[in-house]
């Protein structure tokens, strides 16, 4: 067997039966393709043989290359998901990965963006196009992020058949999961424009937004106007696409949404994942608070 035909059996694993996007299967197929080089393997029985101590030689392989703690811990669940498939491959009755834990990360809170921001944001993006129908797409795409709280991923791989918009709209998520998200009318009357001037055919079955060439958008091109724009308001470089959608989060939080709603809005698998809002919620009061009250002032 092959190194490419062991890959390719592994990234349609990902891609077909645990249906991982199409970054995880590129990522996750990377570094069991490094793995294989640096062991010398060959067949799936040698894969399924590797221990805690091969695993650890191969992370402190990528740590010497400067992989820092979060690239690290999903290195090593890409490795541990590509050995149980591997002892699967190799009949074993046993297919759980080495037992090994991975290096701890801070999970650092998401820092959200004021309403004003987000929409100014949206706007200056689309003042700087190149293109007005290139700039009435950007904006509408970002007020998806900040006014429905999508993934960018998610936005970009709407078809043209959502249209024309509802009041709700039907997204499919991580793990082809499909959830129903509210839209306001700034998102209704953007994306609208939008379709009005879109130069290409927007047939039901294709990408809703599209290249200048009339190809898929891709995430980059949106992430790449976006940090222009945040530069000329001054803002951080944490405010990017998806710092909008966690401000639709924060912002839904702190108007009185519950986190059973929110957990459903954001298309979160479990409570835990939508319960860090909660902290950032809080941080944001208690710089209100700081900023409001006399006696921090003094």
């Amino acid at each position: 067997m092959t190194r490419e035909d062991m890959i390719e059996s592994w990234n349609g694993f990902l891609a077909q039966d645990r249906r991982r996007s199409a970054h995880t299967v590129r990522a996750y197929g990377a570094a069991a393709a490094r793995l294989i080089d640096a062991a010398g393997l060959s067949d799936w029985e040698e894969v399924a043989n590797l221990s805690p101590a091969d695993l650890r030689a191969q992370l402190a392989r990528r740590r010497s290359e400067g992989l820092g703690n979060a690239s690290a811990a999903r290195e090593l669940s890409a490795l541990k998901g590509f050995i149980s498939f591997a002892k699967r491959q190799a009949g074993r009755d046993q297919t759980s990965p080495p037992r090994m834990k991975g290096p701890r990360v801070k999970k650092g809170l998401p820092r959200p963006i004021t309403p004003d921001d987000a929409v100014n944001l949206a706007d200056l993006v689309a003042g700087d196009a190149s293109e007005e129908w290139i700039g009435a797409r950007d904006r509408a795409v970002l007020l998806l992020l900040y006014g429905a709280g999508l993934r960018i991923a998610e936005a970009l791989s709407l078809p043209a058949s959502v249209l024309p918009l509802g009041e709700t709209i039907v997204v499919t998520g991580k793990g082809g999961k499909q959830r129903i998200v509210p839209l306001v009318l700034l998102v209704r009357q953007a994306v609208a424009s939008y379709a009005e001037q879109c130069p290409w055919p927007l047939a039901p079955e294709k990408p809703l937004f599209r290249g200048a060439k009339g190809g898929p958008l891709s995430q980059g091109l949106v992430q790449k106007a976006t940090a222009r724009a945040r530069s000329a308001l001054g803002l951080p470089p944490t405010a990017t696409p998806h710092a909008l959608r966690h401000s639709f989060a924060t912002h839904l939080l702190g108007a009185g949404a519950d986190l059973r709603s929110l957990q459903e809005l954001l298309g979160h698998a479990s409570l835990s994942s939508t319960q860090i809002y909660t902290k950032v919620d809080a941080a944001v009061l208690l710089d209100a608070y700081r900023n409001a009250h006399p006696r921090e002032r003094d």
